[in-house]
């Protein structure tokens, strides 16, 4: 799924439709490849809607800092993780979840060194600004592949010990074979997770994976499944409320129900063209896209509050995946909107 795995890609069509070309995945490849020449038509446009890990790792995680705004870094592989640092100062955001892959400019964990970790450390610290995860959206369930996504996602718990970053996120996969979601979710995933969560547990991380509707992990059902099946307090959710609008689901009953289990979560909204959607249908496509926060149907004050009320002390990652912003104005707005609701 992420733009920084060298697995065959999906072409993500206009209309919200996938084009398989593989087994894989790939919303954040097409996102890295386009981001960078989306127009700004909407630019001008106002919003619409009103652990810590070992101790060698230093004081970089606060998690009585409050709920703040933070920046996926997906369109931004490509450069260096200097550049993500200066456009996340700018941008107004106290945070980062930084694509970590063999592929990624940004950080390499094959061989992420404490020198490494203690130079990145030191450019946080005087920028002011954190990493709130560590993140490599490969597919878990990829035939024939499953010790090199566990290599990946164990470095990655190596690299956020070393960093004091207290998550790693990544997806669940898709389904294998003629297994459903809920029986891969039972059968398949576990088997590939469990040493990762048991190293992450011994690193002090935690491991949370993202409910993209198209992964395993798609409606509460498959939610109750996935957290019953492994009960591990250190796994848990990046949850994206975004996934659930065009659902119909209501995105605060996560956030209620699986308090103890959110440890990241994303922030992007869904824009919903009613017309259009009266006139396909729920099964249609083209009625529903993604858009930064504050142009879509989300009530981010609400949701917001919810978070709050549950206990939830993390970063809000902003993930740009509106078409009609350039990477870094996307990002400004999203936290201009978001700040006004966080601190």
């Amino acid at each position: 799924m992420g733009m920084h795995t060298h697995l065959d890609q999906l072409r993500v069509k206009s209309d919200n439709t996938i084009d398989k070309e593989s087994d894989v995945l790939s919303r954040r490849a097409f996102l890295g490849k386009t981001a960078g020449v989306a127009g700004a038509a909407s630019l001008g446009l106002l919003g619409a809607s009103t652990l810590t890990a070992s101790a060698a790792a230093g004081p970089a995680w606060n998690p009585d800092k409050g709920i703040r705004v933070g920046m996926m870094t997906a369109p931004l592989a490509g450069g260096s993780l200097d550049d993500a640092m200066d456009m996340a100062k700018r941008c107004k955001m106290a945070a980062m979840e930084v694509m970590s892959s063999p592929e990624s400019k940004l950080l390499n964990p094959m061989n992420f060194t404490e020198a490494d970790a203690e130079a990145i450390r030191q450019k946080l610290s005087d920028k002011g600004l954190e990493i709130s995860s560590l993140s490599n959206y490969l597919n878990l369930t990829e035939e024939g592949k499953t010790e090199e996504v566990q290599a990946q996602l164990l470095k990655n718990v190596d690299a956020a010990a070393l960093l004091g970053t207290p998550t790693i996120c990544t997806i669940t996969g898709f389904r294998v074979g003629r297994l459903s979601k809920i029986e891969t979710i039972k059968e398949v995933v576990p088997k590939i997770l469990r040493p990762v969560i048991d190293h992450a547990k011994d690193k002090g991380i935690k491991v949370a994976v993202e409910n993209w509707f198209e992964t395993n992990l798609q409606g509460l059902d498959t939610f109750d499944c996935l957290l019953e099946t492994i009960p591990d307090e250190n796994f848990g959710l990046n949850y994206d409320p975004s996934h659930l609008v065009h659902q119909e689901i209501d995105i605060t009953i996560p956030v209620q129900k699986y308090s103890k289990r959110i440890f990241h979560t994303h922030a992007k909204d869904c824009l919903i063209d009613v017309p259009r959607r009266n006139y396909v249908g729920i099964l249609g496509e083209g009625w529903w896209r993604y858009v930064i926060p504050g142009y879509g149907a989300i009530k981010w004050g609400e949701y917001i509050d919810t978070l709050r009320a549950v206990g939830y002390h993390g970063v809000m990652s902003v993930e740009h995946e509106d078409d009609t912003f350039e990477p870094e104005p996307g990002f400004f707005h999203g936290a201009q909107y978001l700040n006004q609701f966080c601190g």
